[in-house]
């Protein structure tokens, strides 16, 4: 379904906006929840991703299909493996089987998994045999994906002599590492990070009963905090439910758009966005930490007509689509001026905002989001704009729900 966003505007007044939960701690906490099912989860995601996680946890088929899940595939790679006495294919969308999970895998193999590639070596879909895993050592390479990290540090605990792993080279986006560390600690997994070694300590004990909740997904909020930027002086947009101290790395949102002019403040688990003042001012930023946030920041950027250099962003080559690339091509289709590198991205200042563009969203859910804030300054159309049910079932409905003028 392609849908047309009208030029519109925001009253100036307090919109309220709720977003469901993390889908980065979701889908965390879904397969702790597999590991130890005493707990109840609270404010799960409601994302396509986080429902193929819950569906393909509680799956006796033979055959798992993921889509376009990325999370859930490295996750349920490493679940799966030590799943005694199971067998099971996992398997994925087309652009699924072209992103890199070799290094997962390896890892895995060298714990003691059985995984094998059905079709193209060192890529989905995989033959996975659940075996007891009983080696408790493995180096990983650092600077690709948190993700591959994460899989193996959230089974550690269940296996019989937890794990100590160590990690080559510079480590790609910290914050979701902490986050999955401190959501162990949460549930009495004993952890440590020391220097470049992560040990996680086996735990047979079952843990008492308790409910966690999950916090809102801030990867969601950054297109109310481009919204806020893009908006007149006192234009405010409140969001629930945040703390202020968050897990979840996207929450430096609330310091890079002080850049922009947006004050945050934090209220009763909620958080108000708020336009105090313009800046025209070039941004450099190193995303390294938080490269999902990329493109909204870019499109930011753009909408307001200043330049930026963004880098830290080799990450977004091998998401849903190549996210560069894809930036590239749909901000110069509105008139703008880019270069990427294979880390980076330059936008140069500009003056103009093609009108009635289409967007091409590429299967990522991202991209239509990220540009949708554009309304704000001409009529844009964006393509196959079903795909934020990925991550943001309810966007289109919410951006409504503040003043956006949207034909179907």
């Amino acid at each position: 379904m392609d849908i047309t966003l009208h030029k519109s505007q925001i009253e100036n007044k307090n919109h309220k906006i709720t977003i469901t939960g993390s889908k980065s701690e979701s889908n965390r906490l879904l397969l702790l929840k597999a590991l130890y099912p005493e707990f109840t989860l609270d404010n799960i995601s409601n994302s396509d991703d986080s429902n193929l996680m819950t569906q393909a946890l509680i799956s006796d088929s033979d055959i798992i299909d993921i889509h376009h899940a990325g999370t859930a595939m490295r996750f349920l790679t490493a679940f799966l493996s030590m799943q005694e006495g199971k067998e099971v294919i996992i398997t994925g969308s087309q652009r699924m089987k072209e992103r890199p999970i070799k290094i997962l895998v390896d890892a895995l193999n060298e714990l003691g998994a059985e995984i094998s590639y059905t079709e193209n070596e060192g890529f989905p879909p995989l033959r996975i045999k659940g075996k007891k895993l009983t080696n408790n050592r493995v180096s990983l390479q650092a600077n690709v994906s948190s993700q591959y990290i994460s899989a193996l540090l959230l089974i550690a605990s269940r296996l019989e002599n937890g794990l100590e792993l160590t990690l080559e080279g510079a480590i790609t986006s910290i914050p979701y590492i902490k986050m999955t560390l401190a959501l162990l600690d949460e549930i009495g997994v004993a952890t440590s990070f020391v220097g470049n070694t992560i040990n996680v300590k086996p735990s047979a004990l079952n843990p008492k009963p308790k409910t966690l909740t999950v916090e809102s997904d801030w990867s969601s909020a950054s297109y109310y905090f481009s919204i806020v930027a893009l908006c007149d002086v006192g234009t405010e947009i409140t969001l629930s439910s945040y703390k202020e101290h968050s897990l979840q790395g996207d929450s430096v949102l609330v310091d890079i758009y002080k850049h922009f002019g947006v004050v945050s403040t934090f209220k009763n688990n909620e958080v108000i966005l708020r336009k105090e003042t313009f800046n025209v001012q070039p941004l450099t930023l190193n995303l390294q930490n938080a490269p999902d946030i990329a493109q909204t920041i870019a499109v930011t950027c753009f909408g307001l007509g200043i330049a930026c250099d963004l880098t830290g962003l080799h990450t977004l080559k091998i998401k849903e689509t190549d996210r560069l690339v894809a930036l590239k091509t749909e901000i110069e289709k509105l008139g703008g001026e880019v270069e990427i590198t294979d880390e980076s991205l330059h936008l140069s200042p500009s003056e103009k905002i093609n009108k009635n563009i289409p967007i091409a969203t590429y299967h990522d859910h991202r991209m239509a989001m990220s540009f949708a804030p554009l309304a704000l300054k001409t009529d844009i159309i964006i393509e196959d704009a079903n795909v934020v049910s990925k991550s943001y079932p309810t966007f289109w409905e919410d951006l409504e729900s503040i003043g956006f003028k949207i034909t179907k």
